[in-house]
């Protein structure tokens, strides 16, 4: 009975996590470093697949975007009135107008339950594999149990739930508030002491569960109360201030180039704790999160021609101004090593574009070697520069076969009146601000140089926990404490620890309040994912920012996406949809 009942769900695992026992695993190997054979093998073949489950949730059109455009940091409006409208579910999330049948909420907990599902699997094979004796295996057991943890910490965040599994042949049971932190909070503190933190980034060790734990006593008071005033709690922010102070004091370091931070060698960056290792062998790797909101007239990396960005998300003009009330009459570019890092560097016989078009611009250029040319980080407003190729599609070089580098030519929304790339403040649902250029742009990511292709595939690790991130929490913790010089000391060693660049440093600050220090987690962490949890946890995602005014509590969790709920449906309460949808 209980095999036909699990065989009558299984077409909608991915949401219930009803599995049969004997579930196959066995998958491609993900990483280089998760091959082997005999014993090897065996724990390559349970763990890589969740490791490689997690490129799925974090694409573009899954969780990253679910976190960027439900922000006030992000927007992506309908592109000309012929990209990315993809049934209205970008304008929909921004607007906090999401319905249960929202394709961008639904993939996203199609691929985190399935993620989840591949984790309880993969536990429950290596726990056999740890009893049969094979203590190889004992490491990777706990690296699994975190790993679970960590996805539903994503369940709990988007839904409010957790799914309490710890075999395939059970029914998942659903956990929502005080039960689901303290789920969490059993499942980490049972690996804290045991777990290997001598493995590199792209696998989960002692210091990512530290990181992950004092991410859950943070928001502790947003999961037990989702729709109410944050009960921040002194014991929880003690714990906080427990869990970071163990990772500072321990092998991480400030990386004093903040870009290097998102650059191509970044798997050894001393600053990042846990990322998504991106060095595999099979080209399963993606470089979404570089090339999404880039101009597509943009080609970023001339070796590979045929590569361009997409036109799709834009820095909402909210965003961009917290930037320019904290420096005032100074550019950020200037006061903010974070802000902006000039890589595509003009002559100066070139900048000055007046009476320069298009039409007449063929000798208004300068010359590069292919591999040296660099697209600018950070955040790109104005004209963009870069290649150009003719009309027969080839890249065009100069006599000694260096890559031009021109302004770049607005081929996709100029119409008759053809122009330059040139991003504007103003990006809006509009049809002006719909254009495909409007809209400052995030360029945070390198284009790889060592893929075989910079766009479709990419050597960048992704990067998930960092400890740019944990000075961030130590000091919310301290300042919800009351300790406010203890919060200041943390933000100003973070801020002045971006020190490469010297004349683009940012300056220390003289005082530090809850709004200065949510300003501080958006200078650090855009375009990481980070915005909208913390947007709710200060209090700020029921405010109006460019074109969304909705102010409904019930909007902090996403609906349970409506193909869940009837999938769940022979199960009466099993899933029981979120207040407001």
């Amino acid at each position: 009975m209980k095999n036909n009942r699990f065989y009558k769900i299984l077409p909608i695992a991915a949401f219930l996590f009803a599995f049969l026992g004997c579930t196959d695993l066995d998958e491609e190997v993900l990483d280089e470093s998760l091959t082997g054979t005999g014993q090897a093998e065996v724990i390559s073949g349970s763990i890589a697949p969740v490791y490689g489950m997690l490129r799925q949730v974090w694409l573009h059109t899954v969780n990253f975007g679910l976190q960027e455009v439900a922000s006030d940091e992000g927007i992506l409006p309908y592109r000309g009135g012929t990209d990315w409208f993809d049934g209205g579910k970008f304008i929909a999330i921004h607007q906090h107008l999401m319905t249960p049948t929202n394709s961008l909420v639904g993939d996203t907990w199609t691929y985190i339950t399935l993620a989840l599902s591949r984790a309880v699997l993969a536990e429950e094979r290596l726990r056999l594999e740890v009893e049969n004796g094979n203590s190889s295996a004992q490491d990777p057991l706990y690296e699994m149990i975190a790993m679970k943890a960590y996805l539903n910490m994503l369940a709990l965040d988007n839904w409010g739930l957790v799914f309490k599994k710890n075999s395939s042949e059970e029914l998942s049971e659903i956990l929502r508030g005080q039960e689901a932190i303290n789920y969490i909070e059993t499942e980490l503190l049972s690996v804290e002491d045991v777990i290997n933190s001598d493995k590199g980034p792209g696998r989960m060790n002692k210091h990512a569960v530290s990181a992950l734990l004092a991410r859950l006593y943070l928001n502790a008071a947003v999961y037990r109360d989702p729709y109410g005033t944050p009960d921040f709690r002194s014991e929880d922010m003690d714990k906080v201030i427990q869990y970071t102070n163990n990772i500072i004091d321990g092998p991480y370091s400030l990386s004093a180039e903040y870009f290097e931070l998102f650059n191509d060698d970044n798997n050894t960056n001393p600053e990042i704790i846990f990322s998504l290792d991106q060095r595999g062998v099979l080209e399963t790797e993606h470089s979404r999160w570089a090339y999404w909101p880039i101009s597509g007239d943009l080609i970023p990396r001339p070796e590979f021609p045929n590569t361009r960005g997409t036109d799709a998300v834009a820095v909402t003009p909210d965003f961009y101004q917290t930037w320019v009330d904290a420096y005032g009459d100074v550019d950020p570019a200037d006061a903010d090593a974070r802000f902006f890092q000039e890589n595509t560097i003009i002559p100066e016989n070139l900048k000055d574009l007046k009476g320069v078009n298009p039409t007449n611009d063929e000798n208004h250029f300068y010359s590069i070697e292919a591999t040296d040319f660099e697209i600018n980080r950070g955040i790109l407003r104005n004209i963009i520069w870069g290649p150009r190729k003719d009309g027969g599609g080839n890249i065009l070089t100069d006599n000694e076969g260096k890559v031009r580098i021109y302004p770049v030519i607005n081929r996709r929304s100029s119409g008759a009146d053809i122009r330059y790339v040139d991003h504007t403040l103003k990006v809006d649902f509009t049809t002006e601000g719909s254009l495909h250029n409007a809209g400052y742009r995030f360029s945070k990511y390198q284009f790889s140089r060592t893929a075989t292709n910079c766009c479709s595939y990419s050597s960048v690790d992704l990067v998930l926990i960092r400890l740019g991130e944990v000075y961030l929490m130590r000091a919310e913790a301290k300042l919800r404490k009351g300790d406010n010089a203890g919060a200041l000391a943390d933000i100003n060693t973070l801020r002045t620890s971006r020190n490469a660049r010297p004349a683009q440093t940012p300056a220390p600050l003289n005082a530090i309040d809850l709004d200065i220090l949510f300003r501080e987690s958006g200078f650090e962490l855009y375009w990481e994912g980070h915005r909208r949890t913390n947007q709710i946890r200060f209090g700020k995602y029921e405010d109006s920012w460019t074109e969304k005014t909705d102010t409904d509590v019930h909007k902090r969790l996403f609906p349970i996406p409506q193909r869940a709920m009837d999938g769940a449906s022979s199960e009466p309460g099993f899933l029981v949809q979120n207040p407001g949808y």
